[in-house]
């Protein structure tokens, strides 16, 4: 009986396993920047058990980060997988370095990761996977410079996600030279934004709390969440009064937290719960 009780446990877990949500690593070879980075997709439990097409959530890691920041940063590590399970969704976690706030550098052809974004790892997802692919079934987030990105590709980018999100967004850049790292920030930034005493206005160029006029017109349903305790927080809320005032719909919420991993943890599920809503009537519309 101990035995059979054994290999009973053995079995199940086994089964657990062998069906939870499975994490790919894709290359993705750029033409743009003469390179190839690499993506982490995280593949629900029920992919491999169907012959659907799935929605997919591109979320984007901040500065300093890299692909692979959400599986490994976030206090629980399954996270994202247990995400993907609970909502049958894929998530494409793509490279987006250090320092390059997901936009094409007028200074440096070597960091153009407006394009890489846009064109190649999304046709390379859905080349790879039994994806949705139309704007209808993608959506895209991200926390920080990630958060920045996200609202930046889908407003520039309309034609390619139904909904967009951003976590502690670093929606307005030049935030970041009030701190004490500034010195850091500006030698970070300058190789992908060029000299800012030579163009004083090129953080406001790039910035989302200057594209109001795009993310009016182009309708797409927003979430924007930050921590009340975060540095970047004035900004979101300077973005959060300019969409009020501008009548562009939009998910707004601040909470308790700060700059951190426990605060992104928290807000991820969210943003998911919010993106599984639209994509479900997206999909209902589609059959009738």
């Amino acid at each position: 009986m101990k035995y059979f009780k054994i290999l009973l446990f053995i079995c199940v877990l086994s089964y657990g396993i062998s069906y939870a949500a499975k994490v790919d690593t894709l290359e993705v070879s750029s033409t743009a920047m003469n390179k190839t980075y690499k993506a982490a997709i995280v593949l629900p439990n029920s992919y491999a058990k169907s012959k659907s097409t799935f929605p997919v959530m591109y979320l984007l890691h901040g500065a300093y980060g890299h692909f692979g920041d959400w599986l490994k940063n976030t206090p629980n590590k399954e996270l994202v997988k247990n995400l993907a399970d609970q909502y049958n969704l894929i998530i494409v976690m793509p490279e987006g370095e250090t320092f390059s706030f997901y936009l094409n550098s007028p200074v440096n052809p070597e960091s153009q990761f407006e394009t890489f974004i846009t064109q190649e790892v999304i046709q390379k997802v859905d080349k790879t996977y039994r994806t949705i692919n139309n704007k209808n079934g993608r959506v895209i987030t991200g926390l920080s410079m990630g958060g920045h990105g996200a609202l930046y590709l889908s407003a520039k980018h309309p034609d390619l996600f139904c909904a967009a999100g951003s976590m502690s967004g670093a929606v307005d850049m030049s935030v970041m030279l009030n701190r004490d790292s500034a010195a850091q920030v500006i030698k970070l930034i300058e190789p992908v934004l060029g000299d800012k005493s030579a163009d004083p206005e090129m953080y406001a160029q790039y910035a989302v709390l200057g594209m109001l006029d795009k993310l009016k017109s182009n309708k797409l349903s927003l979430i924007i969440d930050c921590g009340v305790d975060d540095f970047l927080i004035e900004p979101n809320r300077e973005l959060h009064r300019r969409l009020v005032y501008n009548k562009v719909e939009h998910d707004y919420t601040e909470r308790p937290g700060a700059h951190t991993w426990d605060y992104w943890e928290n807000s991820l599920p969210y943003h998911v719960f919010f993106f599984n809503n639209i994509l479900l009537k997206n999909q209902q519309v589609a059959k009738k």
